[in-house]
């Protein structure tokens, strides 16, 4: 990481940062950078995920079914042809 970008990141962060510290900070961003880095060219990182279990889709397909008769459901409630009435939204 270059001195500039050191720079320009202490200034957003409202930081008055020493000749040392900039020296300093810009080596530590460095390395984190570089480590970062190599964790990119871990071979089959595309494989590999944090979860070491395997998800998979566990759901069923939907299928249209009646478990229950319509007309069990509905002959103590009050309908109007068949359609169930709600309260009115103002």
């Amino acid at each position: 990481m270059d001195r500039d970008i050191v720079e320009k990141a202490a200034r957003i962060a409202h930081l008055d940062l020493t000749e040392e510290e900039l020296e300093r900070y810009e080596k530590d961003l460095t390395e984190i950078l570089d480590y970062f880095q190599m964790l990119d060219e871990i071979p089959g990182e595309d494989a590999i995920g944090f979860n070491p279990l395997i998800v998979a889709d566990v759901l069923r397909e939907d299928e249209p079914r009646t478990d229950i008769k319509p007309d069990l459901l509905l002959k103590d409630m009050k309908t109007y042809d068949d359609y169930v009435r709600g309260p009115e939204l103002s």
